[in-house]
């Protein structure tokens, strides 16, 4: 009888278990590059996390030890080969000419791509732990810049590979980068490239916890299965407010900071936390 051949597993896996989605890039033999289908089914995912409540908190993770992710797969996406073509070599003597596209195509292609996924991230109103399990670079970095909170294994590295390439950062990179280690040591990991260890990036605020590779899977659970019995709305109004104010005036943050207290107020989360702290007993939050 003829032999059928097992369907290849999915390039992104993702689930549900104890009120948090699992999103796993599953490309390690391609070094967990992240293709046009994978980021297009991680926005999508990360938007419908928002509004399902039986979703609490989400880990962003990769499978493989080696690799978290290296960035985008522009090979594997639509309407890049015209960045990957290859200079006009008509005249050998003359200096190699930028690959033709019309004015604004990276841009669009900026916009559209990788800062859609890096919003998506910093959109998401539950908790967003990235779980890094190997070498981060390139957009791979922006991306794990870009949740809210960062474990990392003892083996992983974060490189801020654009400039080695003669790119710029991109991804929202030079955005999130100066917010967490200030705008002089940001240049200094863009400029140079090089790698930046675990227990390094730990020192300087890139990443809130180091652990041995065996345990980070582990860790990321507990923490995440912690959110996920929290109060999840006053966590979503928390995190839009922390987002905001390194862009925000005083008056505008304080402003917005009272607003948003009173909007908190309406949960039910709030109303259960101020009556058990009223009533002595551990509170019990619903996530609304």
């Amino acid at each position: 009888m003829p032999t059928t051949e097992p369907e290849p597993e999915p390039e992104l896996l993702h689930r549900i278990e104890n009120g948090v989605l699992w999103l796993t890039l599953n490309r390690p033999k391609a070094s967990n590059a992240i293709t046009w289908a994978q980021r297009e089914l991680l926005i999508e995912l990360l938007g419908e996390a928002s509004a399902n409540e039986a979703v609490r908190a989400v880990i962003l993770t990769a499978a493989g030890p080696k690799h978290f992710c290296t960035g985008m797969d522009l090979r594997s996406s639509p309407g890049t080969k015209s960045l990957l073509a290859a200079p006009d070599a008509a005249d050998d003597d003359a200096a190699p000419k930028p690959p033709a596209r019309p004015t604004g195509y990276a841009t669009r292609m900026m916009k559209t791509g990788v800062q859609r996924l890096t919003n998506a991230v910093l959109d998401c109103e539950k908790p967003v732990i990235a779980a890094v399990n190997g070498t981060t670079a390139g957009y791979g970095m922006s991306l794990a810049l870009a949740c809210d909170l960062v474990i990392a294994a003892e083996s992983s590295r974060f490189i801020q590979i654009f400039t080695r390439r003669g790119l710029v950062p991109d991804g929202g990179s030079a955005y999130l980068l100066p917010r967490l280690v200030g705008p002089q040591k940001a240049k200094e990991l863009m400029f140079f490239g090089d790698d930046l260890p675990a227990a390094e990036a730990l020192r300087i605020g890139v990443v809130n916890k180091v652990v041995a590779d065996d345990e980070l899977q582990a860790v990321a659970r507990e923490w995440a299965e912690r959110l996920a019995t929290g109060p999840t709305r006053a966590y979503a109004f928390t995190k839009q407010l922390v987002n905001r104010s390194l862009d925000s005036d005083r008056v505008a943050a304080f402003d917005e900071e009272a607003q948003i207290v009173e909007l908190n107020m309406t949960s039910r989360d709030a109303n259960e936390g101020v009556a058990s702290l009223m009533e002595r007993r551990k509170p019990e939050y619903y996530g609304w």
